[in-house]
């Protein structure tokens, strides 16, 4: 079951066309990493799931129920946290999250229960100043609790990592692991390396369309790359391997990296053994989302 779907969205903001015939599926309980440069157009279709933008064509469903523009109901499903989220600074985080319970209807027993279950999640139970002291990962912390809150089918974050330093990243992205078991995550992020620590599933966004989209692995299982690096002990023995051997794809001081299959992988290990090369690795390169990335941009 998918818990988004959008279908053909296209939104223009005077003669630039920010999307242009999206297309997007979440499957339920997945972390989706949605992939995209600055003003690629990631904020602009959150806030059109979020029925706060009119789309010019196109169709959005959140748990089968449509979206539209100015009547919000499938927002009941969602939980939100904005690039940077605002909030009362007189307030402390536990009459912030005492606040927004009180809007959502929930009884004063399940307003003291909920409050501190999300605050021990996200780390603020045992904070006591005020907002307004509140660093922006531990706001961000807060906002994420805030948007738990409703028990939300969808948790949706814009760019929740960025101007983080690396402590704070992982904070978050830790926090965004664990609400795996009560909610699918979809996130925006230009930061590859966040979307290969924590994601399940990723959508790469260029020119207004998803150019590529699935499971982590499947996209890196498309695009395997067919080479491997040899390092040696010794930059003699490196020198000798990338004159000896067809398929160099670069050298470094003592590292070779070939391109080629497994058999190409079998000749330099049988002439390594014969001519008794001192090596410290052979490895199989991997392809990264930032090589998928960039050869999805460049394209």
């Amino acid at each position: 079951m998918n818990v988004l779907t959008i279908r053909g969205l296209s939104k223009r903001f005077g003669t630039k066309q920010v999307l242009d015939g999206l297309d997007l599926t979440v499957p339920a309980g997945s972390i989706y990493g949605f992939v995209g440069r600055n003003g690629a157009g990631k904020t602009t279709t959150m806030k059109t799931v979020l029925g706060l933008l009119r789309p010019d064509a196109g169709e959005i469903m959140v748990c089968g129920e449509r979206v539209s523009f100015g009547e919000t109901a499938t927002n009941r499903l969602i939980g939100y946290l904005p690039d940077v989220p605002e909030f009362y600074p007189f307030l402390t985080p536990r009459e912030y999250l005492s606040l927004c319970c009180e809007a959502l209807g929930m009884s004063r027993a399940d307003i003291r229960v909920r409050s501190e279950e999300m605050l021990t999640l996200v780390g603020l139970s045992e904070e006591q100043r005020r907002i307004k002291g509140f660093s922006r990962g531990m706001k961000q912390r807060l906002g994420i609790a805030q948007a738990l809150l409703a028990r939300p089918k969808l948790l949706i974050c814009d760019e929740p990592t960025s101007a983080l330093d690396p402590i704070g990243r992982r904070e978050i992205l830790d926090i965004l692991l664990s609400v795996r078991r009560e909610t699918t995550v979809l996130f925006s992020t230009h930061i590859l390396s966040d979307v290969e620590r924590i994601c399940t599933d990723v959508a790469l966004l260029d020119g207004g369309r998803i150019r590529r989209q699935g499971t982590v692995a499947a996209l890196r299982a498309d695009r395997q790359a067919d080479s491997f690096t040899v390092e040696t002990i010794h930059a003699s023995d490196a020198d000798l391997l990338a004159k000896a051997l067809p398929g160099v794809s670069c050298t470094g001081q003592k590292t070779v990296t070939f391109v080629g299959d497994d058999a190409c992988m079998h000749r330099v290990m049988a002439y390594v053994a014969e001519n008794a090369v001192a090596i410290r690795r052979i490895e199989r390169v991997e392809t990264s989302l930032e090589a998928l990335f960039e050869e999805v941009v460049e394209a």
